[in-house]
């Protein structure tokens, strides 16, 4: 689907999330930032002047002190919306929720944040799970960092009908790096009293039928999340079979302590040494050689950048409330190619692609002999008890 027009997107809070969207919202070929908004005076709304962003007053009272600061404003929020038909709210937890009505009003949409509660948009986004529902839709949440990876994971394992119930447990960093002095903790560790955690229930705002468990505390780094997913099956799930599921759902990326990524920091370097604006790391990185399964489960773990994990569901969240593309294999396609999203780290000398690719073959032809065996009592021949016609319909041929 191609629609030949920019959607002209305007970017509320420079923080954490908002500076990292409109540098992604900048690179895209069928989008137009026309502007962000902020209250601050500091850093970092200037680095926006600097990148060349019309900046407004998030709020009409800051005007004058941005204004003193030498910030050149174009205006205020109502400013800006004149020139937007919608709206990335990334600012702090909360407020999102009070520019609602403000947003409706100005007959723009908008892409809320996982801060804000479900009820407030009634739809909640992660990309590769639910896009086509927020078509044209005028407002959406796009959930927290925890909660989209959560989803992904889930969904690599839901779509092969293998899923009986989710139960994982969740250690969060104890703040964002940039306010490590204020807000960090120190030689300590902070669990959370309620189970389950928030995340399993906000997970469940993308995917209802989803039976799932979390628990969760915060520790004393920094440098993003890292979560143990057990997960019950259906049946038993060789570790081939994980293995490939995992390869082939979108922003999921294997992580191996054989090359040294042994830990949040060495991904995080990995993500350094890759020339990764901010060090950022899009795709959930999974562990391969922790991953386990036995007879009812699997075992996955698994890294979460909180920082960037959910800049591309906002962006395709953007193709999708403003019909820019309604096949979410596009979009996320899309947005992975200008952002550099991938599936291996390492493919000049780790052929994953290739090895992956003959893995789904084996698998594939495993399946097949499977349906033409059929399942097999002890009391049965073993020779096939399917006709020609029979097993011709089942292979396909």
């Amino acid at each position: 689907m191609v629609t030949g027009r920019k959607a002209r997107v305007a970017v509320n809070g420079y923080g954490v999330i908002g500076k990292r969207v409109a540098d992604a919202i900048a690179l895209q070929d069928d989008m137009e930032l026309v502007g962000v908004a902020d209250v601050s005076t500091d850093y970092r709304i200037r680095i926006a002047v600097e990148r060349g962003y019309p900046v407004y007053a998030s709020v009409p009272e800051k005007r004058a002190e941005m204004e003193e600061a030498h910030i050149p404003v174009e205006g205020d929020m109502n400013d800006l919306l004149k020139h937007a038909e919608i709206v990335v709210d990334c600012t702090p937890k909360g407020i999102g929720a009070r520019n609602r009505d403000k947003y409706k009003e100005a007959g723009v949409k908008g892409i809320f944040q996982g801060g804000e509660k479900h009820s407030l948009t009634g739809y909640s986004f992660v990309a590769q799970v639910n896009y086509e529902g927020a078509f044209n839709r005028d407002f959406t949440r796009v959930v927290s960092c925890n909660t989209t990876a959560l989803c992904r994971i889930s969904h690599a394992l839901l779509r092969k009908g293998w899923v009986d119930r989710v139960r994982a447990v969740l250690l969060r960093r104890s703040t964002d790096p940039w306010e490590s002095h204020d807000t960090g903790m120190i030689n300590t560790a902070i669990p959370e009293t309620k189970v389950p955690s928030h995340q399993g229930p906000d997970a469940k705002t993308v995917i209802p039928d989803l039976d799932i468990t979390t628990m969760a505390g915060a520790g004393p780094f920094n440098l993003s999340h890292l979560h143990y997913a057990m997960v019950e099956t259906t049946r038993k799930v060789g570790m081939d079979e994980l293995i490939h599921a995992l390869w082939e759902e979108p922003r999921v990326v294997f992580v191996s302590a054989g090359n040294g990524l042994v830990a949040l920091n060495s991904v995080i370097e990995l993500m350094r040494d890759m020339k990764r604006p901010r060090n950022d790391m899009w795709e959930v990185a999974i562990w391969e050689d922790a991953l386990s399964t036995d007879n009812r489960e699997v075992y996955m773990t698994f890294q979460v950048h909180n920082e960037a994990i959910v800049v591309p569901e906002s962006v395709d969240a953007v193709r999708s409330l403003t019909g820019l593309e309604k096949d979410w294999r596009v979009s996320v396609a899309k947005t992975n190619e200008s952002l550099g999203i991938v599936k291996s780290f390492f493919p000049r000398t780790i052929p994953e692609e290739a090895i992956y690719a003959e893995m789904g073959k084996r698998l594939s032809r495993s399946e097949r002999e499977h349906q033409k065996e059929g399942f097999k009592g002890a009391e049965e021949p073993t020779g096939s008890v399917f006709s020609k016609e029979q097993r011709s319909y089942w292979l396909g041929k």
